[in-house]
């Protein structure tokens, strides 16, 4: 071991085991990882016991696994078996292994890394929660909190991509995690140690062993204390030449006709609205930012480094692109994602793997995927809108990977070439040009405000209950952007509003400093 490692001999002799915890969501394989550190240190003649206490479920809740190991001489120096703890104490533990970053973190919060003893072992990918896929506008906490805090808090830190590891070495994060382990060099055991016990184990031992080395090897020449994470993203550059004669004279298009600081942004909108419908709408996306431009060009341009254009290039295309139930489908459906289930359960080459999926769509999307005057119609008749309801009430689930469930949603993602006559794209539709309409009549007078404007459509996302939230809060905020206008400082207001309603799920927040806003205006 390490000089400072944090099991010294003289512990042994005085009974103190070696405590460990390991923090790893449901599928992450931290059960694997307990058993095989349990299983070495048994065949090295230790005493040894493993407890867990589980999440709330698969992917939504971390399961603790919490390891005690004793040497057999330690025991026969005592007299008498160990009476070894169930669960970790704070303050109290030598080694913590996390499989995704945010459990380091909250192994710190824990108070079960400590500087004076713990050495922390974590990934640095990121698993995101529910709760920062649901939040209105970018939820991701910030993974350099965490890389500060394990600073502070452990004595020693190795953190590195133990997911991308495991995907390397076509094996899981159970594997890569345990070479860290080894190459960490915080127990007692040596590197055959652990290959022997991944080979007892006698599945997928090869891929296992893969990832353990890999691991192992990046361990030992990674720092003590790890730098933070880059959390910014290039954005594509516009390519010189397409596949497609009529994508190239979209790309020539916006390569010619706008500033280069927008075209990263709008190159990624044009994807995505031509990934949503087809080239017809994504020149409709190239004409509204045509719009926008010249608006730019006029009121703020260079002089503001095209921020309205830039603003708008991601906004727009969000808007045009709107999640309904067609996409939901389209989604589902594709060949990727399939791929993207079997890699992440490591399925091999001949097993069959079926995929469940939760849908609920309500009433209101349903009558969005009908002809614009079918679906009115029955969104107008409270009668036929009350029996229709009782078959919308819970929730189903469908295997996408049967014939039945699949070709169920196939047929709705075909409904793809009929979507600008259904209800839904109607709505979405006078909402953008409202939205539209309402930043061209801004920028005129104030154009700061505007580009605030720009970004209050940030707040509608997703569909369903998650959309009428945002859309109900990003209309409040088109209402004070209205009635702020003429103010020096309306602008900043905005700005307020806006990260207030990003913040609070519930708009509380957003209705008082609405009301104190307003207020100051009609004073």
């Amino acid at each position: 071991m390490r000089d400072g490692a944090a099991c010294e001999a003289s512990r042994f002799q005085e009974g103190i085991p070696i405590k460990i915890a390991v923090l790893a969501m449901g599928g992450q394989g931290g059960g694997v990882l307990a058993d095989w550190i349990v299983d070495m240190a048994e065949h090295a003649g230790w005493w040894a016991q493993t407890t867990s206490v589980p999440g709330v479920a698969q992917r939504t809740g971390a399961t603790i696994y919490y390891l005690e190991l004793l040497p057999e001489a330690a025991v026969k120096a005592a007299g008498r078996p160990p009476a070894l703890a169930m669960m970790p104490t704070p303050g109290d533990v030598d080694v913590v292994l996390a499989a995704e970053l945010m459990e380091g973190g909250r192994a710190i919060q824990r108070g079960l890394v400590t500087p004076a003893r713990t050495t922390l072992v974590s990934s640095s990918h990121r698993s995101y929660a529910v709760n920062e896929k649901a939040a209105h506008g970018n939820g991701i906490a910030d993974p350099n909190k965490v890389i500060e805090a394990g600073r502070q808090a452990a004595k020693r830190f190795y953190c590195f991509d133990l997911q991308a590891v495991a995907d390397q070495a076509g094996s899981v994060i159970s594997a890569s995690l345990f070479g860290a382990l080894a190459g960490a060099d915080v127990l007692p055991f040596g590197r055959d140690d652990y290959e022997n016990t991944i080979r007892r184990g006698g599945l997928g031992v090869e891929a296992s062993l893969r990832a353990f080395d890999l691991a192992c090897e990046q361990a030992r020449q990674a720092p003590q204390s790890p730098g933070h994470i880059d959390t910014t993203r290039e954005m594509p550059v516009v390519p010189e030449k397409a596949a497609s004669p009529r994508m190239q004279a979209l790309l020539d298009t916006l390569r010619n006709d706008f500033p280069e600081q927008a075209q990263p942004m709008m190159l990624a909108g044009l994807r995505r609205v031509l990934e949503f419908q087809d080239l017809r709408y994504a020149r409709e996306y190239l004409d509204h930012m045509r719009d926008i431009r010249k608006l730019d060009a006029e009121f703020g341009g260079q002089a503001k480094n095209w921020a309205l254009t830039q603003a708008a290039a991601r906004y727009v295309a969000v808007a045009m692109a709107y999640d309904d139930v067609i996409r939901v489908a389209d989604l589902k459906t594709r060949g990727s994602r399939f791929k993207r289930v079997r890699d992440e359960t490591s399925a091999q080459a001949g097993q069959l793997v079926y995929a469940t999926e939760y849908m609920h769509p309500r009433l209101e999307e349903v009558c969005g995927a009908l002809p614009a005057a079918l679906g009115r119609a029955i969104e107008s008749s409270p009668r036929l809108s009350g029996l229709l309801n009782r078959f919308f009430r819970k929730g189903r689930y469908v295997q996408s990977g049967t014939l039945h469930g699949f070709l169920m949603l196939y047929a709705l993602a075909g409904m793809r070439r009929f979507r600008r006559m259904t209800l839904r794209h109607q709505v979405e539709a006078d909402s953008l040009l409202q939205w539209l309409k309402q930043i061209s009549d801004t920028v005129h007078h104030d154009y700061d405000l505007a580009v605030e404007v720009v970004h209050c459509r940030r707040l509608v996302k997703g569909y369903s209950d998650t959309h009428e939230r945002g859309e109900s809060k990003y209309q409040r905020l088109r209402l004070a952007a209205s009635q702020l206008l003429g103010r020096s400082d309306a602008s900043r207001q905005m700005k307020v509003l806006r990260e207030a309603a990003l913040d609070d799920s519930k708009g509380e927040k957003l209705d008082t400093l609405m009301e104190k806003a307003l207020a100051a205006v009609s004073a």
